[in-house]
């Protein structure tokens, strides 16, 4: 395989993350088209990124080779799905943040419940993890040869330069204003914003 996005340079990400929207992502028996999705530059520059601070064990798989998925646990509670790109050694992978599900939809609904619309079995990176049926097992499998639980494929419908929005990225607290996240204009599967709001401590009362 030879995608230009397995070579580019971590520097290149954002271009990487948009050309991804519309590549399909499947995995037990669900198979996802990638509506939105999120930039990560582990250049040192981009204090968002796991790998901001250097290769630590846990986001190693960030530093290379290209092609391989990044797992993570998120408020303690749910997955989330990257896809590690660029040259080996530079730091960058793109947040599978929301998609259509195009095949397997009964799958994903039991997943995700027989009640949730169809726009919103994969609508967030959370719920998108979800709909495919992977844990941290997926993480540091290769997501092209076919050997792992997941396999991204190129879109069967490509998607134009002109169909894409992009704007800030969701629930970080640095880096917040950086548009780097990239969408579907007007696709209905594609989340909701949230700008990040920090958390405010309770003062303590003064005293013993």
């Amino acid at each position: 395989m030879d995608y230009p996005w397995l070579t580019a340079p971590a520097s290149d990400v954002a271009e990487t993350a948009r050309t991804l929207l519309g590549w399909e992502i499947t995995a037990g028996g669900v198979r996802i088209r990638l509506t939105e999705v999120e930039a990560y530059a582990g250049t040192g520059e981009d204090p968002a990124s796991h790998a901001h601070r250097g290769p630590t064990p846990r986001t190693q798989v960030m530093f290379g080779p290209a092609g391989y998925a990044y797992t993570y646990f998120v408020f303690g509670v749910h997955w989330c799905l990257n896809v590690v790109c660029g040259r080996e050694g530079e730091a960058s992978a793109v947040l599978l943040r929301a998609g259509e599900v195009v095949d397997g939809l009964d799958i994903a609904r039991k997943r995700r419940g027989d009640q949730v619309p169809d726009r919103d079995l994969a609508r967030g990176p959370a719920r998108l993890v979800v709909a495919l049926g992977i844990s941290a097992s997926a993480n540091g499998t290769s997501v092209l040869d076919g050997e792992g639980p997941l396999l991204l494929t190129p879109p069967t419908r490509p998607v134009e330069r002109s169909a894409v929005s992009a704007g800030p990225r969701v629930g970080v607290a640095a880096a917040h204003d950086v548009p780097w996240r990239f969408w579907i204009t007007g696709d209905a599967t594609v989340s909701s914003y949230r700008r990040h709001t920090p958390r405010r401590r309770t003062a303590r009362p003064a005293g013993g």
